[in-house]
């Protein structure tokens, strides 16, 4: 018995060292050092950790938000993660295979080169390249291995996407699409030239239209939606402001309420005291203009806009400046540029405001602040109260809640679902939903509930009959107006030319990309469809026109299509190295036969909790 006990003992030792194996190879320190191994290349816990942290800053960085690891896992950013070090791994496996690499001397100089490994003086420093690596968590023998690395991928890639063109024939048929030229007559007809008759479509007219253009007058899938709000607005009386807060947030404005008199001024600086004098005398003669002046510099208007400045700020050139009148040129004077010249473009008065003519305005702001905390204050207690079963009528009997019904779809933005955020609830709700809170941008609080879903449905004659009627006058004057235009059109081919009473516009070698103001937006796509010749009515929105193709002729020998054509061959070029590179990179992949280690991958994520 004693014997069998020792024995038990030992299997629930083993039991348990395997347990904590377990749980070692899915932990940073444990015995799993890599998520995933590309062909002879692992993908480190620390590198997957240091990218996933390099991505949340990144992430920080543009939308001034920590965005928690386990949101980044929910939208995948987890996975590209992990991609994007598949394939470089892939990469790195290639150039091994290769046997690409870099030698000492190069590695060197390298990293001699990277400032951040520099002193004060400039010079490679061996602590600050230490200290360097240590806040990155590397240290030197895997940081220099990675530069190797990094080194031997860009030889590689430099070596599949140098050199690589793409077939001229292709530029030259872009370059040429984009640079044809077409020379053509028009007519434009509008609303001005119709001669259509006021007439009112009586009801029969109207149902028959109704009738044979339902679709149009079809209502989309509608949600009817009952919600309770809680704005800032309806607790600003509930809210207490002490006049100590009100003088506080007045005295923090001090700067806005209490401006001195402004002059808005353009300066412009010149390299010595006689090119000032000597544009100033001519400014004075009339021999030339202030814009002339800046222009022959190099420089806009823009660029020597000061912008609003008090007396105190302008220096030696502040009361010449405050006498002048506006339009007026003063100087030159010295400044730490250089002499300069200062041209007043107008005049801002002194601003004194007192406390009493922004008593309401400061306490109405400083309650709708104070009113939003305490509608965050109350969020928990409401969605105690909803998830205790409580009803939206039953919480619109609270002070301040209000209760309403809207039928919304995704083209309505009207009363609440002006909210974006609303609008992406509603959008998601469906009937098993149970209510929860939520706050929209302003600071209010709403939960809502989904009654119910009507399908797609033909609007009642009744209600849709003002836009019935409106687009059926719509629906007329385009066929009067096409009419006339078909008219127009045979008369040109019966005679071979405009008549002399219609108002014929000529236009001359213009582009695709032209822009011609009140004709139809596809007019000119429609012309480089045409023969030479060839007569087309084209309609739009606001007009319709009779056009006929006069000439057909060859891009523009230009500096700037040349540049163009430059540009097109660059970017085909670089477009088709770039897919190479893809084309082999995933070949690497393939070849490499990457196995995830989703254990580790799961560790990884959870040390991030």
């Amino acid at each position: 018995m004693k014997q069998l006990s020792k024995t038990f003992v030992w299997i629930l030792m083993g039991m348990l060292i395997v347990g904590l194996m377990g749980f070692g190879a899915v932990s940073f320190t444990g015995s799993a050092s890599s998520v995933a191994r590309v062909g002879d290349e692992n993908v480190t816990v620390q590198d997957f950790a240091r990218e996933l942290q390099q991505e949340q800053r990144a992430l920080q960085a543009q939308t001034g938000q920590i965005l928690p690891i386990s949101q980044m896992a929910a939208l995948g950013l987890d996975r590209n993660v992990l991609a994007q070090l598949i394939s470089v791994a892939a990469i790195d496996n290639e150039t091994r295979a290769l046997g690409v690499s870099t030698g000492d001397e190069n590695l060197q100089r390298e990293i001699l080169e990277i400032p951040a490994f520099q002193g004060i003086d400039g010079q490679f420093d061996r602590e600050t390249y230490a200290f360097s690596l240590q806040n990155a968590g590397l240290n030197e023998r895997e940081f220099e291995a990675n530069i190797r690395k990094g080194t031997a991928r860009t030889l590689l890639q430099g070596a599949i996407m140098g050199g690589v063109q793409m077939p001229e024939i292709l530029g030259d048929t872009l370059t040429a699409y984009i640079g044809a030229r077409r020379s053509f007559s028009y007519v434009a007809l509008t609303d001005a030239d119709l001669a259509l008759e006021t007439e009112v479509a009586d009801e029969t007219t109207l149902r028959a239209f109704y009738d044979e253009n339902i679709d149009a007058f079809t209502l989309p899938e509608t949600k009817v939606i009952t919600y309770v709000q809680l704005t800032p607005e309806a607790l600003v009386g509930e809210v207490d402001v002490d006049e100590t807060a009100l003088r506080d947030l007045f005295d923090q404005r001090a700067d806005f309420y209490q401006q001195p008199e402004r002059r808005l001024v353009e300066r412009l600086v010149f390299a010595n005291q006689d090119a000032a004098e000597t544009a100033k005398a001519q400014l004075d003669l009339g021999g030339t203009s202030f814009e002339t002046l800046v222009i022959d510099r190099g420089l806009t208007l823009q660029d020597v806009d000061l912008g609003d400045l008090t007396k105190e700020a302008l220096g030696e050139a502040g009361d010449p400046l405050f006498a002048a009148e506006i339009g007026a040129v003063v100087g030159p004077f010295s400044t730490d540029l250089g002499p300069a010249l200062y041209r007043v473009n107008g005049t801002l008065a002194a601003r004194t405001t007192i406390f009493e003519d922004v008593r309401d305005e400061l306490q109405n702001e400083l309650a709708i602040g104070r009113a939003r905390r305490v509608i965050e204050q109350r969020g928990e207690e409401i969605e105690d109260l909803l998830a205790g079963g409580a009803t939206l009528e039953e919480l619109a009997q609270d002070e301040g809640m209000s209760l309403a019904q809207i039928d919304w779809h995704a083209e309505f933005d009207g009363e609440i679902a002006a909210y974006a955020g609303f609008r992406a609830k509603a959008a998601a709700v469906q009937a098993e939903d149970f209510p929860s809170v939520d706050f929209l941008e302003d600071g209010s609080l709403y939960a809502l509930r989904l009654d119910e879903v009507l399908a797609p449905r033909p609007e009642p004659f009744a209600d849709a009959q003002a836009a019935v009627e409106t687009t059926w006058l719509e629906n007329q004057r385009e066929q009067a107006l096409r009419a006339q235009a078909d008219d127009l059109l045979k008369t040109v081919q019966d005679q071979g030319d405009f008549p002399e009473s219609a108002n014929v516009l000529v236009e001359t070698g213009l582009t695709r990309t032209a822009y011609i103001d009140t004709t139809p937006a596809d007019m000119l796509n429609r012309i480089f469809e045409l023969e030479l010749g060839e007569l087309a009515v084209v309609q739009g929105d606001d007009s319709t026109v009779v056009v006929r193709l006069d000439e057909i002729l060859e891009p523009a020998d230009s500096a700037e299509l040349t540049l163009m054509a430059n540009a097109i061959d660059e970017q085909l070029n670089q477009s088709l190295a770039q897919a190479l590179f893809r084309a082999f990179v995933e070949d690497a992949q393939v070849r490499a036969r990457p196995q995830i280690d989703q254990h580790a991958v799961n560790a990884v994520l959870a040390n991030f909790h």
